[in-house]
């Protein structure tokens, strides 16, 4: 027994999946195929979205806003969980993925509940707040450029209703929040929202360590 999360070595890990993994042929085929790509570092994890797609259906998720898609995988597992009244709208700047996302999407039956705006996110965002979209979102999730993590914390909470549900990715960074000297902009991006969640009052707050570390906000 431990009063601490458990550090997963690859066989606790590997037992992990066997034991609660429910991936479709579908979903695996997708990771499988991104995997054999230049930045399929990008991909999140199978059990990350799959827990992701149970927050769907536990909080009812009907308007769900993503930003940072790739090819697609998180958008398929939340878009399968939300049901046929679901909508699912993605952020993402053009790019070969694009296809790749599109064509799972399809060959899942769920392209019709998902919309995809190209460019740059900050710009779909303001663009959604100045339509009068604010408060409409069940649920946001935020796996895109680290650099605007803050700019996109105040967006997504214009955005989002209360008592929905934001979740930010990347959140552990594969251990360079620790880096008392950070090595990049993005590892101080990601330290710089790690600290200002901890002390923001407009949400409730849970950092996972599930995939690369992903925090749950609900607000309030």
């Amino acid at each position: 027994m431990t009063n601490r999360t458990l550090n997963l070595d690859d066989r606790l890990y590997q037992y992990l999946l066997e034991v609660s993994l429910r991936e479709s042929p579908l979903q695996q085929q997708l990771r499988e195929e991104t995997a054999q790509l230049s930045n399929a570092h990008w991909q999140i994890a199978p059990e990350q979205g799959q827990f992701m797609a149970l927050l769907v259906k536990l909080l009812g998720a009907r308007r769900i806003l993503e930003v940072g898609t790739f090819t697609g995988y998180s958008a398929l597992c939340m878009a399968q969980a939300m049901g046929e009244q679901g909508r699912l709208l993605c952020c993402d700047l053009a790019g070969a993925y694009n296809a790749i996302a599109e064509r799972y999407w399809q060959q899942a039956g769920v392209r019709e509940r998902i919309e995809l705006h190209l460019g740059p996110a900050l710009q779909s965002l303001d663009s959604l707040i100045s339509q009068g979209q604010g408060a409409s979102f069940d649920l946001i999730f935020i796996d895109a450029d680290k650099g605007n993590y803050l700019l996109y914390l105040e967006r997504a909470l214009v955005l989002l209703r209360p008592g929905g549900l934001l979740l930010f990715d990347n959140t552990l960074w594969s251990g360079r929040v620790l880096q008392e000297q950070p090595d990049s902009l993005d590892t101080q991006a990601i330290q710089a929202l790690n600290r200002s969640l901890r002390d923001d009052p407009r949400v409730d707050l849970s950092l996972l360590p599930l995939g690369d570390g992903l925090t749950l906000c609900r607000k309030l």
